[in-house]
């Protein structure tokens, strides 16, 4: 019968040595930020409903719309009513 030798799982393989000397921080940064990339993660239901990021987009354009149709002309007043003296 052969016996396992039992790796402990604080310690790394010998076969994954990294060099993190050659390591670049925000190696993508830049490109992300030019190419103004936001990631958005979506609920499982919510991500049922739509088939790819295109109709997401489609959607969330068609909200602003109607948010933006359905604004009031003028704003509220900010003015506070007066309240009534108990008597």
């Amino acid at each position: 019968m052969r016996h396992r030798v039992q790796v402990s799982s604080n310690e790394l393989r010998p076969e994954y040595t990294f060099d993190y000397s050659k390591a670049v921080r925000g190696k993508y940064y830049r490109r992300l930020v030019k190419e103004g990339a936001n990631v958005v993660v979506l609920e499982p239901d919510v991500a049922k409903a739509f088939r790819d990021s295109e109709a997401v987009n489609d959607a969330l354009r068609a909200l602003l719309a109607i948010a933006r149709s359905s604004r009031r002309p003028t704003p509220r007043s900010t003015r506070t009513s007066r309240q009534r003296a108990a008597g």
